[in-house]
């Protein structure tokens, strides 16, 4: 068996034991598994994704009883972040729904719930997929997955990259930061009081951007409300 500290750390609900990823994941000695009654979604996976698991046909009657769009504000509420994962192939219909309305709850499960859309084969797919997660889920939170987009060249476009990957940071605020400050190590030493007196610098976000920087490695910080930036990931401000 491998190390606690090796494996990836996946709670399934009790009772999703007839679906087959839950024997998938007791095979694999890459996982922790522990079984239990959740609240929210069918698998929670390393204590940041709680992960709801429909086959073709269960997505489609979720639609007809109205459970899929329960589901997903729950997962959308949830503390973690919520996964939806498809399960199966073949054609879409014959489930007794439209193929409109099956993309129409796509739309709405992914745009306006912001769940992730996952798909898969089978149930030993989905359990891959599980594990995949767990794992760039720690490369992740150690740094380890490359930033994703383009990669900039010339002095001042990567400065700005890197000033981007602040929370609530977008390309126009980091253009003023440089401009302001002159280099990325000045914003970065900057206090709370220096950094809002840039303008569109509010002292939430001058916060967040220096709890951020004064972490120490392996430290927890707040996720941003929804809308601005995620350390690492430029967004459009």
């Amino acid at each position: 068996m491998a190390t606690a500290t090796a494996s990836v750390r996946i709670v399934a609900d009790d009772r999703e034991n007839a679906g087959g990823v839950i024997a998938e994941l007791r095979a694999r000695a890459d996982v922790t598994l522990v079984i239990r009654r959740l609240a929210t979604g069918d698998f929670l996976v390393e204590e940041r994704f709680a992960v709801e698991r429909k086959t073709l046909a269960d997505f489609a009657v979720s639609i007809i009883d109205g459970r899929l769009f329960k589901q997903a504000a729950a997962l959308a509420h949830d503390r973690c972040r919520g996964v939806l994962v498809l399960e199966g192939t073949g054609p879409s219909d014959g489930f007794g729904v439209s193929r409109e309305a099956l993309q129409g709850a796509l739309i709405s499960v992914a745009v306006f719930f912001g769940l992730a859309v996952l798909r898969a084969r089978d149930a030993a797919e989905t359990a891959q997929l599980l594990v995949y997660l767990g794992r760039q889920a720690r490369e992740f939170a150690r740094g380890g997955l490359p930033r994703p987009g383009y990669r900039p060249k010339g002095r001042r476009a990567r400065q700005l990259f890197v000033l981007q990957g602040l929370p609530g940071i977008g390309p126009e605020r980091a253009a003023r930061l440089l401009e302001h400050f002159g280099s990325v190590p000045a914003v970065f030493t900057a206090s709370d009081q220096a950094l809002t007196a840039v303008l569109g610098i509010g002292p939430a976000v001058a916060g967040r951007i220096r709890s951020l920087l004064q972490a120490e490695p392996g430290e927890e910080t707040a996720p941003p409300p929804a809308g601005e930036a995620t350390p690492g990931v430029p967004n459009p401000q």
